[in-house]
């Protein structure tokens, strides 16, 4: 499975529980998530995104140790199957 594939997945998974995921580009700062995953409620996470069994380059991993260092929930999916499970996570937080 493609990473495009998961990503769509998730896109529509986040929909039926009422949520966007939007794109998240940051100019300037490379190396964020590709999503942010916006619940009702106000629940709040960023999500990599990869091809299964491709791991987070070294840029990637310092973003993400820095956003969890603010507080932020930082998921990385490279299988649609962990889907279900990060966001009843993120929707519980």
């Amino acid at each position: 499975m493609q990473e495009k594939q998961i990503e769509q997945k998730l896109i529509k998974e986040v929909k039926k529980m009422g949520g966007i995921s939007p794109k998240f580009v940051s100019p300037g700062f490379d190396g964020v998530p590709d999503r942010l995953v916006l619940l009702p409620d106000g629940r709040l996470a960023f999500v990599e995104l990869k091809a299964p069994g491709k791991a987070l380059r070294p840029l990637q991993l310092k973003r993400k140790k820095q956003l969890e260092g603010l507080g932020f929930k930082v998921y990385v999916i490279d299988d649609v199957i962990q889907i279900g499970g990060i966001l009843d996570e993120i929707q519980s937080s």
